[in-house]
């Protein structure tokens, strides 16, 4: 008969606590409707429809390119119009037949006939393709208001689902990539087990302030520009000024081998943990929010860059957690074994001891992106980093601090807020119990 402990899988039995806490099971089933509605958000909220027939000419205009271009031509063949899909207002054409997104506003587009705050149950008006002004039809109107520019709450509530997930993902998976990493390097060699010579160690720090001087600081606006163009722009430069921090890095270490003198090659201990532990204490002394207010403040006005630094602010409470893991694993058998075998501290550190220290590590991420989330809705509600064009649910609470009697400016996107920031909540804290080794016996 086999022992009950050969059939132990902890990822099953987490997962079954996990399941016992039902709200926090109905917040997961929440959060992956959001994700269908971030993924989904250009075929649910647009202003062009899902399918069109026009003089006798089937299109798929919601699923085109802003830039696309197509020329009509009626049934005997003759030349009628060229349509710009990203200017065409497809509600004035004659259409013979169509089928609309669920909200069939774009997050950008203005309706001049519903300026000056249209309420979700006021009068509203619309221009049919015959030009007389009438009533709404229910399919175009805008069922949670519009702003003081005519633009619909509930298509700005859909494209800022995406935004919202996105900057909890991006910015907590570079607060994860650099907490991971430095937590895993200052739990596992503390400041006695790495070893170099001194002049390499002195070499090597210099190198990287260095590397940092020229690869970031020198190059800033540099970033700034790239990132404002975009993110493909932007990931090219940041690569760049990463290249640079490590090929300076690299150029100081190879000029250590050219120094043979006894004293400065006299292998001295590399106090890793003191470091990383100083950084964090550094760090976690300045009030973040204040902080990240200040860089955006100066820095141009990019949702990528508003990522970044909530990411490279916001890996500390990671950082603790894998140390405190990894000065709990470090001891275990099966890594002293790994370290007996002769591999590599780099293999024994990311292969061996690293699975084993996650799980506390990934609550504190659900933790993290619930405030990322949080951060960057009071940025936008204070104008300060996010581009104006680019609408989210902070950006909406500031359209209704503007116009107080404009309610569901402040009601639906403070609700969106607020449900998201339970959800991932929840979720963290269900992950904490489930994940606590203490209830694995």
């Amino acid at each position: 008969m086999q022992n009950t402990n050969e059939n132990f899988s902890f990822k099953k039995y987490a997962w079954a606590q996990f399941k016992k806490n039902k709200i926090a099971l109905v917040s997961l089933y929440l959060l992956l409707a959001l994700v269908i509605i971030a993924l989904f958000a250009p075929y649910i909220a647009n202003d062009r429809p899902l399918y069109a027939v026009y003089e006798g000419n089937t299109l798929y205009p919601a699923f085109a390119s802003d830039t696309r271009t197509d020329s009509i031509y009626n049934a005997e063949g003759n030349f009628l119009q060229v349509l710009q899909y990203d200017i065409t207002d497809w509600r004035q054409l004659d259409l013979t037949s169509v089928v609309w997104t669920p909200i069939p506003y774009s997050p950008g587009s203005m309706d001049r006939y519903n300026r000056d705050y249209a309420a979700p149950s006021g009068k509203q008006r619309f221009k049919n393709s015959e030009g007389k002004i009438i009533d709404i039809p229910s399919k175009f109107r805008h069922k949670l208001g519009t702003d003081g520019i005519g633009r619909d709450l509930a298509s700005g509530l859909i494209h800022g689902t995406r935004i919202s997930l996105m900057v909890g993902l991006v910015s907590m998976g570079i607060a994860s990539l650099i907490g991971i990493i430095l937590g895993a390097l200052a739990g596992f060699f503390g400041d006695t087990k790495l070893k170099m010579p001194r002049i390499k160690y002195w070499l090597t720090l210099f190198g990287f302030f260095m590397g940092l001087f020229y690869g970031f600081g020198q190059r800033k606006y540099i970033l700034s520009e790239a990132f404002s163009e975009g993110i493909g722009d932007g990931m090219i430069a940041m690569l760049i000024s990463v290249g640079v921090v490590i090929g300076i890095t690299m150029l100081f270490r190879m000029l250590s081998k050219a120094i043979q003198f006894e004293w400065l090659n006299k292998e001295v201990s590399v106090p890793m943990d003191t470091f990383v532990s100083r950084g964090i204490e550094l760090l976690n002394s300045i009030p973040r929010l204040l902080l990240i207010i200040t860089i955006t403040a100066v820095v141009e006005r990019s949702i990528w860059i508003v990522m970044i630094i909530i990411g490279i602010t916001g890996w500390t409470g990671i950082a603790r957690f894998t140390r405190a893991e990894f000065l709990r694993i470090r001891s275990l058998e099966f890594v002293q074994a790994a370290e007996s075998l002769g591999y590599s501290s780099i293999r024994t550190i990311f292969k061996h001891a690293l699975p084993n220290a996650l799980a506390p590590v990934f609550v504190s991420i659900a933790f993290g992106i619930a405030s990322a989330i949080l951060i960057e809705s009071g940025l936008s509600f204070l104008g300060i980093g996010v581009p104006d064009d680019i609408v989210t649910w902070g950006s909406l609470l500031n359209l209704g601090r503007q116009n107080l009697e404009a309610w569901w400016l402040i009601i639906y996107p403070g609700m969106a807020i607020f449900i998201t920031i339970t959800i991932y909540n929840m979720i963290a804290e269900a992950s904490r119990d489930a994940l606590d080794p203490r209830l694995k016996s």
